[in-house]
């Protein structure tokens, strides 16, 4: 039996929608893959499922962190297998939906035993951040792993330090391991599926998403945050929207000026994020069908992986 059906892709390709009805097909849950929608206060700019999609599915990870609080890579799979093993021993495939790819490849192939780690050589590379900035360890280590450093945040600094560790301590980069464990026999057996939008149409989306989001209460959900203390942890965390609307609540640009560098911001990470699944074979990109509802979708996808349709 399939143990996930995993819809993933890039930002504002109808993730969420699809997911939705799909697991309503197959009685399941969800479980989310996105590192930023675990955090609570930050559903709108997040796009989180809203209460009403919540209440048609259950959903996992979603919401239930405090943005001052870590969650790793390696805690998500712990918790994401576990509710993996649960729905499966009943009988049923998890849908997993998200853009993250370090939260899907943790579910679905686990996460390696990388090098010993260094304290000397950590705690160097973190000296360079604090007195450089982590932008110029960044910038090294595009040169000598641009596959890693295209898969993470330009501003997490312990992703960014580790690889570098990596690479000194070993003279590979964090990339290499990863496809190692890549290439070994998956744990879970999972069909993954991305909408495959041309470019062109999921950039207007991209672009309307964040025209929603502003018209939902944005800037105050922003201005909450940073009033609750949280400007450091959007800082670090550096979540599409946030630190360019805080500019804004400070008055270095202004509102049209935040929602541009949103948009264009958000067009980069999505050409990320297509640049790290396109990269991974096992991932069916479905072509999408013009006005195509979601639920037709869904059941597109079922037949494909030979699933018989819930009778709603």
């Amino acid at each position: 039996m399939i143990a996930v059906l995993a819809v993933v892709g890039p930002t504002a390709s109808g993730k969420t929608a699809l997911a939705i009805e799909l697991a309503e097909r197959l009685d399941t849950e969800i479980i989310s893959a996105d590192s930023m929608q675990v955090y609570k206060g930050m559903e709108i700019g997040t796009a989180a499922p809203t209460a009403e999609e919540r209440a048609r599915v259950k959903h996992h990870f979603v919401g239930f962190l405090d943005p001052g609080e870590f969650f790793s890579a390696g805690e998500y799979q712990k918790a994401a297998r576990a509710v993996v093993t649960r729905l499966n021993a009943d009988g049923k495939i998890a849908v997993a939906v998200g853009g993250s790819g370090l939260y899907i490849r943790a579910l679905l192939d686990g996460l390696f035993e990388g090098p010993a780690k260094d304290d000397r050589v950590r705690e160097r590379l973190h000296r360079e951040a604090e007195e450089h900035g982590v932008g110029n360890l960044y910038e090294r280590l595009g040169t000598i792993d641009p596959a890693y450093a295209w898969s993470i945040n330009e501003n997490d600094r312990r992703r960014v330090v580790r690889a570098l560790e990596v690479y000194e301590l070993t003279g590979q980069p964090l990339s290499k391991f990863y496809e190692a464990q890549r290439a070994r026999p998956s744990a879970l057996v999972a069909n993954q599926i991305a909408l495959d939008w041309p470019r062109h149409e999921l950039y207007e989306r991209i672009n309307r998403r964040a025209d929603h989001i502003f018209t939902r209460g944005f800037v105050a959900e922003v201005k909450g945050l940073v009033n609750a203390g949280y400007q450091k942890q959007l800082d670090r965390l550096r979540s599409l929207g946030y630190r360019e609307t805080a500019a804004y609540l400070r008055g270095e640009c202004t509102l049209e000026e935040a929602k541009e560098r949103m948009k264009q911001n958000t067009r980069r990470f999505a050409k990320r994020q297509l640049t790290w699944f396109r990269a991974d074979k096992r991932v069916h990109w479905l072509p999408v069908i013009a006005d195509e509802t979601p639920a037709a979708c869904a059941a597109r996808i079922l037949i494909w992986i030979g699933t018989v349709e819930k009778v709603r």
